[in-house]
Parts: structure tokens; C-alpha cells; sequence
């Protein structure tokens, strides 16, 4: 991983010469003040770690091999992958750089890890493939915590077991996307989890996270593939799922889904797997706008027929043909594509069970007045699915600020909640000279809902990532405002948190604390992530309505 951006350096290429002159043009960006500083120029702060808490940690993982103390390694470990997190690192800023960077073998040494931690108050979180971009990868509120390590678990990255009647899988954490698909497809079996970070995000990530992939419509998402996890806590271990389903009381598999390390150390996870499809076909449709293109995936979503990939881009999007990130700029200008809200579908089985249900699909999307654009647009999409990433370095290289945010909410406040959004984007970035344009696509359906990634662009402005931050706000404030989750799939970290903390109330704050208490009572783990802080004199009885409990 690019240690300043993101993925494959060699990947990595610059924005043609045509769309810079449009983005200066259009919306006023200009060159950056200063060049990324290079790898060799970055400076971090001595270890705050002893040298006894050096060797505590050298024996629970194996060896001193396996704790990291050198510059390179803490700064390839510091935060995230988010807008924010790659202009601070750009900028040699390494303030919260990991002391060390630990590498345990197993479920056993991660425990010996965390209670070797916990006896010295220095904080663990944990690291997969350090794609957050949520503020997830950083201690956020150390508290009595001095230093902290970056629990990176790389070296646990088997497939452990393949229970071929079950069809289900264990899969250690550090396995990254394509290393647990190529195992998978050796027994002939697929996962079927293509998350935009699917090149370098971990199994244990998508659990933490609560992932959600490209194909979520036929296969779901991630925690809806988990039927069994294997964690590590301060206090021992946490071992879930004895069957796929259970009305033995609460489900604590729910519990550690997207407790994004905060709870503890997910060390297995058992999922369940699919044959490979025998064949996929990708295809393009036309709706004159986003809203009727809207209610044509959900008459799919609610009634079918369900293709495994399902998305629509809004007018902006289409129009700048975000759809296809190698024609970024040229867009798909003087053709059908390129005007209205471009749809997306994606089909998995037989060629005789394609042929079915693309029909199928073909006659209630041309009901709900879509226009079939062919193969051609679904096949580009499916080939540059996971060079957005790449496109965003090539923006910040040019001085542009580009930067993702997503949300989801039930179909009938879809519509509000996408103007609620747009509208407070809009308005504080133009507000602060810096006028964006927002794009937006649906690429996750359910019955009930949908889910909307919204990506903006803009000049940087003198500080942007203050300037960025004024804007999140707003819109954070806008999606619980409009009635939306604050994440779908991104997760909560530092940076949702706070809202987080007012979607789940006062006392579902303190039901969170109260879990992390028992798990982790020395506050070790990723502190300052997820659980909201309780706030001074606060009282969770107060969020009851009047007359509860009377």
C-alpha cells in the first residue's frame, strides 16, 4: 500500500491535462501550496513504549521480530485512508504514529498482547488493512492511556477450515480481499465481498466495519454472511455462533459486528460461501432522473427480480461518468449514457439463469420508463469498480479536495434525505468560497431501504482539512436532521461518533459503555472509537419518555 495514498504505487496515474483545466475552470482549483513530502523526509516522535514493555510485547508475540520500532513501519501504520488523513500524512504530519507496530501469530498471542497492554495502560488497535476512513486507526480520546500499538495481523491469514456441507468457511483476520477469494476459489467456492477497498481491506475489517460490498443485492453484506466469530478481549475469550440461527437470547455476533475494535480483537471469523457462479453479465440502463431511476430499483429490491449488483447514479455523476473512472473528464459526452441517471446491474448464474432474470429485470425497468443502454456501460463500470481510490490521489495531486460520505435511510425518506445532504454540502462549501460539485449513487438496496454515497469535489481552500470538517458537520447534521443513519457501511471511528452518540441516545450510549467496561476495563482498546464519552453529570434515565418505568 502507497504509505501517502492509496494502493499499488505503480497503479497510480495522473489526471489528463483537459480535465485540470476543468476543474480550475469550473470550480477554482489551483495547484497545492506545497509537494507531498517524500517517505525519507518524515519525521516521528522517539517511542513512548520502555524497554521492558518492548520485551512484554516481544515475548506474547514470538519474538522481537514481530514489534516494529523503526519510522518507516509506524508511519505506514498511522491513521487511515480518509481525504483528511492522507493530507496530514502528505504533509509529514505523524503526531499520532503508533509507538509500535505488533505482529501476532495467532488467537493465543493476541491475548497474551492485550494483557500485557492492559497491565501497562498502553492502548491497542487493531490493523487490517488500514482502509478506514472514519478516523478508526488512531486512539481518539487516550485518557490515562500513554502510548498505543498498532495490532497489525497480517501473519494471521489462513483459511483455517472449509466445511463443504455447511458451505462455510473460517477465515482468519489479516487475510485481505483477493487472498481469501483466490483460497476460496481453489475449493471452488467464492465469498462474493467486492467492497470499493476490496484489494486491500482485511476479513477482520469487513467484520469490524460492518462491511458492504459491490454485490450486495445477491449476496448481502457482511455481517450477514457471518454466522460465527472468535475474539480476543482483555478478559478472555468471546467465542459466538453455534448454529446459523438462535433464540438463545441476544445475539452477541451482533455485538461484536461492528465494534470496530472496541470491544476487542476478532481473531476467526466463519462465514458462509457460495459456488462460484458459472457466469456474470453487466449491463447499463437510462432513467430520465435520479428519482425515477430511484423508484425503478426499488420496485426490484421490493418485488425482483434481484440482480447481484444494483446501482444508479445521479444526474451529476453520470454526467461526469464517476460510473467509469478511467473516463473521468471525458465522460461519455455526445452519447445516450451521459445525460439522466445511469443504472448499473450486474447478474450471477447459469447463462440460462442470467438470460431469465435479465429478461425479467428488462421489463420492469422499462415499466418504470428506463432506456437499456446495452453491456458496454455496465462492463466499463465493472472494470474500473475499484479505481476511484486511485482517482482521488490524482485529484489531491492537482489541488483538488475530493472526499466521500454515505448514509442510508428507508425508500420513502430517500428523496429528503438526498436534497438534505446535497443542500448542506452545497451550501457550506460554497459558503467558504470553495463552490463543489456533488455527486451522489444508490449501490445498496434492501426491501425497506436504500443506502447514498455521496462524493464531493472542490478546491482546497488555505486549511482543508478544517475547511472539510465545517462541511462534514454540516452534513452529519443534515442526515440525522433527514432521518438517516449516520453510516451505512464506513462505520463510526472518531470522525461519526458524536453523531452516533445522538442516534443511538443517551441511553443506548451507556449500554455501549457498559459492554466496553466488562470487556475492557483498563480502556486499552482503540479508545475514543465508537463509544461515546459519558458526558459529565449525565443520567441514561433521562432518555426514557414520561411515564416509563412509573
Amino acid at each position: 500500500m502507497l504509505w501517502s495514498g492509496w494502493g499499488d504505487p505503480a497503479r497510480a496515474a495522473a489526471l489528463p491535462e483537459p480535465t485540470v483545466g476543468l476543474l480550475r475552470d469550473l470550480l477554482g482549483v489551483r495547484p497545492a501550496d506545497a509537494a507531498p513530502v517524500d517517505l525519507a523526509a518524515v519525521d516521528v516522535a522517539p517511542s513512548r513504549l520502555s524497554p521492558d514493555e518492548l520485551a512484554a510485547l516481544a515475548e506474547a508475540v514470538g519474538g522481537a521480530e514481530h514489534v516494529r520500532t523503526d519510522a518507516e513501519a509506524r508511519i505506514r501504520h498511522t491513521r487511515g485512508k480518509s481525504t483528511p488523513d492522507l493530507l496530514r500524512i502528505r504533509a509529514g504530519e505523524t503526531s499520532d504514529a503508533p509507538d509500535a507496530v505488533v505482529l501476532p501469530g495467532g488467537h493465543d498471542e493476541v491475548l497474551a498482547v492485550l494483557r500485557a497492554c492492559a497491565a501497562a495502560r498502553v492502548a491497542v488497535v487493531p490493523f487490517g488493512g488500514g482502509t478506514s476512513v472514519v478516523g478508526g486507526l488512531a486512539p481518539a480520546a487516550p485518557g490515562g492511556v500513554d502510548a498505543f500499538v498498532a495490532l497489525d495481523l497480517r501473519r494471521m491469514d489462513a483459511l483455517a477450515e472449509l466445511d463443504e456441507v455447511s458451505r462455510t468457511a473460517v477465515l482468519q483476520p489479516g487475510l485481505r480481499g483477493p487472498a481469501a477469494e483466490a483460497l476460496l476459489a481453489e475449493r471452488g467456492y467464492t465469498l462474493g465481498h467486492f467492497p470499493q477497498s476490496y484489494e486491500w481491506a482485511s476479513v477482520g475489517g469487513f467484520a469490524a466495519a460492518r462491511s458492504s460490498g459491490q454485490a450486495s443485492a445477491g449476496y448481502g453484506r457482511f455481517d450477514d454472511m457471518v454466522v460465527g466469530l472468535t475474539v480476543a478481549t482483555p478478559e478472555g475469550t468471546l467465542d459466538l455462533g453455534r448454529a446459523p440461527k438462535s433464540a438463545a437470547g441476544p445475539d452477541l455476533r451482533q455485538l461484536v459486528l461492528g465494534s470496530e475494535g472496541a470491544f476487542g480483537v476478532i481473531t476467526s471469523v466463519r462465514v458462509r460461501i457460495r459456488p462460484v457462479p458459472a457466469a456474470t453479465a453487466y449491463e447499463g440502463w437510462r432513467f430520465a432522473s435520479f428519482g425515477a431511476g430511484t423508484a425503478a430499483l426499488r420496485r426490484l429490491a421490493q418485488d425482483g427480480p434481484l440482480p447481484a449488483v444494483l446501482r444508479l447514479s445521479d444526474e451529476a455523476e453520470t454526467m461526469v461518468g464517476l460510473a467509469d473512472p478511467a473516463a473521468i473528464g471525458a465522460s461519455a459526452a455526445g452519447s445516450s449514457a451521459s445525460a439522466g441517471a445511469l443504472a448499473v446491474l450486474g447478474f450471477e448464474g447459469t447463462p440460462d439463469e442470467i438470460a431469465d432474470r435479465r429478461a425479467r429485470a428488462a421489463e420492469v425497468l422499462a415499466r418504470a420508463g428506463g432506456e437499456p443502454l446495452g453491456a458496454a456501460p455496465g462492463e466499463k463500470w465493472e472494470h474500473g469498480r475499484f479505481d476511484a481510490p486511485y482517482l482521488r490521489d490524482a485529484l489531491l495531486d492537482v489541488g483538488a479536495f475530493v472526499e466521500t460520505l454515505e448514509t442510508a435511510t428507508f425508500w420513502s425518506d430517500v428523496p429528503a434525505l438526498y436534497e438534505a445532504v446535497r443542500c448542506a454540502l452545497i451550501g457550506a462549501l460554497s459558503g467558504a468560497g470553495t463552490p463543489p460539485l456533488v455527486m451522489c449513487h444508490i449501490s445498496h438496496v434492501y426491501a425497506a431501504g436504500a443506502s447514498l454515497y455521496f462524493t464531493i469535489v472542490s478546491a482546497q481552500g488555505p486549511d482543508p482539512v478544517a475547511h472539510w470538517a465545517k462541511a462534514k458537520h454540516a452534513a452529519c447534521d443534515a442526515i440525522l436532521a433527514a432521518g438517516g443513519t449516520i453510516s451505512h457501511h464506513h462505520g463510526v471511528g472518531a470522525d461519526h461518533r458524536d453523531w452516533y452518540a445522538r442516534e443511538i441516545g443517551p441511553l443506548g450510549s451507556a449500554v455501549l459503555r457498559a459492554v466496553k467496561d466488562r470487556l475492557d476495563p483498563a480502556g486499552i482498546l482503540n479508545p475514543g472509537i465508537l463509544v461515546p464519552p459519558a458526558e459529565p453529570g449525565a443520567d441514561p434515565s433521562s432518555s426514557r419518555p414520561p411515564g416509563a418505568g412509573e
